[in-house]
């Protein structure tokens, strides 16, 4: 009895300890799960956000806040510290990052009845936006529909990621007789088996890539300027300006410069169309009002087409750039043969392309942006753009803790 009594003090204090530290334990346990959560939701948030650093820094600090309360464990009496750039913390690039420091103040059962004081119990998490891969076809289709259908005899060599921001459970398909070489092959939905080549990486389930021209402002455009036709075999010079169609059956030498065009863009099979430093802005006249009517393409598969897009300038890297305020449920058809050539990128933001190259067709710097994207034929593209061209790939992103 006296050995017990003289150990009892030492028991309850050691009972009273542990309870401490399971308490302290568990505490800290869901508050680092909150800054995890509320981490990987702020770098979500910047990953989408655009506008000014404040407004940047607001949607971010809202969208950190918002999941910590969803997600809350235990509610801290100390206010959340959110940083943007993250400022301290592992990381590989601070202004991609998100750093989340959460504290508390809480009385220990045992140790705060002797002491009368407090314990701070914190934890912090790095959420950071990285890259999975680059990318050089993208569809911006955001319903339940299939962003990039690859289908019938299709042969497809990308050299590069395609990216589809359709949360379908088939949200990128490669399907029927089609043998497609892509990788990284990414979607916000699902991307089942198929037709992909050995060695493909599928990334289902992503974060959706952002349009990499929301930055190009709207055209406004209040008249629709002259038809412009170029005959079967006849040839002309074209020159830059506002044409309400434009037809070209025959050989056309295009000048540099911007071809606007508020009807449509029609290039026959036996075309030969040639330009350096070209962009064809399809659009309507007051277009803000008309947006039934923006102007749609068709390239016929016999033509042969040799255009560059612009290296500077509001449509820098853009061949064809597509009013995206278009409603008008159209498809876009560019075809190519074996001594065609593009350089640059086709943006159809509100409709389908579809894309029909053949083997052999010179696509060493092409971009395809689209709601949707029907990729059929012996298509080969690869994204080795040259310097300075304003042509270039697209940064794919995944959101992770990094700390």
């Amino acid at each position: 009895m006296a050995v017990t009594a003289l150990m009892m003090p030492i028991l309850i204090g050691s009972a009273g300890l542990a309870s401490d530290t399971i308490q302290w334990t568990l505490v800290k346990r869901m508050m680092q799960r909150q800054a995890d959560s509320g981490a990987l939701a702020g770098a979500y948030a910047l990953s989408q956000a655009s506008g000014t650093q404040a407004q940047i820094t607001a949607a971010v600090n809202a969208a950190v806040n918002s999941d910590i309360g969803r997600n809350g464990g235990y509610k801290m009496t100390v206010t959340p510290v959110i940083a943007t750039p993250a400022t301290a913390g592992f990381y590989k690039d601070a202004a991609s990052a998100v750093r989340v420091q959460l504290a508390t103040d809480m009385r220990l059962p045992f140790t705060g009845m002797f002491s009368g004081q407090v314990t701070r119990i914190s934890a912090a998490a790095v959420g950071e936006i990285v890259g999975n891969g680059n990318y050089c076809v993208l569809a911006l289709e955001t319903t339940n529909t299939t962003g990039i259908p690859i289908g019938g005899n299709a042969t497809v060599d990308l050299g590069c990621g395609m990216m589809s921001n359709s949360p379908a459970l088939n949200s990128a398909e490669a399907g029927g007789s089609s043998s497609v070489k892509a990788s990284p092959v990414a979607a916000v939905g699902g991307v089942p088996n198929g037709n992909w080549a050995t060695g493909t990486v599928r990334i289902p389930y992503s974060v959706p890539l952002r349009d990499p021209f929301r930055a190009v402002p709207d055209p406004n455009v209040f008249t629709n300027g002259s038809a412009l036709n170029v005959g079967s075999n006849r040839s002309s010079t074209l020159n830059p300006g506002t044409y309400s169609n434009v037809s070209i059956q025959g050989t056309a030498l295009m000048a540099p410069g911007e071809y606007i065009v508020t009807g449509s863009l029609d290039i026959g099979s036996q075309a030969r169309v040639t330009g350096a430093g070209v962009v064809f802005v399809l659009t309507a006249n007051n277009a803000a009002s008309n947006t039934g009517s923006i102007a749609t393409v068709r390239i016929n598969g016999g033509a042969q087409i040799n255009l560059t897009a612009p290296a500077t300038g509001t449509y820098a890297g853009i061949l064809m750039y597509q009013d995206r305020r278009a409603t008008n449920a159209a498809t876009n058809i560019i075809n190519g043969n074996s001594a065609s050539r593009f350089q640059g990128a086709f943006y159809f933001p509100r409709q389908q392309l579809q894309f029909n190259g053949t083997s052999g067709a010179n696509t060493a710097c092409l971009q395809l942006v689209a709601r949707t994207i029907d990729i059929r034929g012996n298509a080969s593209i690869t994204n080795v753009c040259p310097a300075n061209s304003g042509a270039k790939s697209f940064d794919g992103t995944q959101i992770k803790v990094v700390s």
